[in-house]
């Protein structure tokens, strides 16, 4: 029989699992060998340097895709 401690904790990482479902993209990445070590090198975490070069990279596209005026 389950205790009420385990039961509680199973249904906090059911809405947690399923708030992160309904609010976030998730993605997989392979990199080279190495390339996790250099980014963590910076201070930086992984998702966090990622996330970061994704949305740079975002809004150059975004600024050249919108018309001069």
């Amino acid at each position: 029989m389950k205790t009420k401690e385990k039961t509680k904790l199973e249904t906090q990482y059911k809405r947690q699992n399923e708030f992160i479902k309904e609010n976030y993209d998730r993605v997989s990445v392979t990199l080279p060998k190495g390339t996790k070590d250099r980014i963590l090198a910076t201070g930086e975490s992984v998702n966090g340097f990622i996330s970061r070069m994704v949305a740079q990279e975002l809004s150059k596209v975004n600024k050249q895709s919108q018309p001069p005026f």
